[in-house]
């Protein structure tokens, strides 16, 4: 018998969602960084044994927006509750039950969706400390499972896939068993871009960045892949910040995302950068679709 199914991973900003999605498949799929609202598009990862194969929907962490990008991010996470045969609804045991929890729990109770608590970051806590965090949630909604977990170190992830793997029905390979996404590699390569801005940058600059990889190719005769991108951000200013002083905030971004992509692809990479200001762009319809976050019409 094969078994299959959808999951989306769902939780506030920054509960480890991308980590935990990244862990499971054994390969990075999805950029982590400790900024909130880090992930903008649903990252569909895909995990295959011989015996059954779960597509994850990595959903963008759901906040209260403020702004079209936002409001199409929040949307994005609720359609995937509607989509899926289990919803994990990650948590940060470090951080306690907040307000961003219980927004998220009143969405929940519109949905027939089996759901699960996943308690993320249990290496850093005390283990008595677990169940009366545990209790407080159950207060709230009734879940179907509780499974704590270290998404950074994979403790319980295997205990996690178990208990998934009942809920789902007999079904076919939805992906060839190689795959580990249906994203493009150039959507990747973007992704593994912002990545590092996200790491180097701080307050308002992380969240007025898109990239766009304009080209991809090889050469031929040649080893190495030239990957041509830009990065367009809301400000003149904060394209001065991005490009750093005598250029060197820029050439750390080109350098540490380069050595990502060649890992991804298996090949030399020559990264050329460039940074364009497209003011308030995550308010401007037109460009939300350009940069991949609106669905065409």
């Amino acid at each position: 018998m094969h078994k299959s199914g959808f999951v989306a991973l769902i939780g506030r900003p920054n509960v480890g969602k991308s980590t935990l999605l990244n862990q499971i498949l054994g390969q990075k799929v999805a950029i982590m960084s400790d900024k909130p609202q880090t992930t903008r598009n649903k990252i569909r990862g895909v995990y295959t044994t011989e015996t059954e194969q779960i597509i994850f929907l990595d959903t963008p962490g759901i906040h209260k927006p403020k702004s079209r990008l936002g409001d199409w991010m929040v949307q994005s996470a609720r359609e995937a509750f509607e989509e899926v045969d289990v919803v994990l609804f990650l948590v940060d045991a470090k951080e306690g039950l907040g307000p961003g929890d219980r927004f998220i729990i009143e969405q929940l109770k519109e949905v027939q969706t089996p759901v699960f608590l996943v308690v993320n970051k249990i290496d850093q806590v005390h283990p008595d400390d677990l169940l009366p965090f545990i209790d407080e949630y159950r207060q709230l909604f009734p879940f179907k499972e509780v499974v704590p977990v270290s998404a950074l170190y994979g403790n319980n992830t295997s205990t996690l896939l178990n208990v998934i793997l009942k809920e789902l029905s007999e079904g076919p390979a939805y992906y060839p068993s190689d795959y580990i996404t249906d994203h493009p590699e150039r959507f990747i390569v973007g992704e593994l871009i912002r990545e590092k801005v996200l790491h180097l940058t701080r307050e308002e600059v992380p969240h007025s960045v898109a990239v766009i990889v304009e080209e991809m190719s090889r050469e031929e005769d040649s080893e190495t892949i030239l990957v041509r991108a830009t990065i367009y951000t809301e400000r003149s200013s904060q394209k001065g910040i991005l490009i750093g002083k005598q250029g060197s905030l820029l050439k750390e971004v080109g350098r540490r995302a380069r050595q990502e992509i060649q890992r991804l692809l298996g090949s030399k990479v020559y990264l050329d950068l460039w940074i364009k200001v497209k003011k308030d762009w995550r308010n401007e319809e037109f460009l939300l679709r350009q940069f991949g976050y609106r669905d065409e019409e």
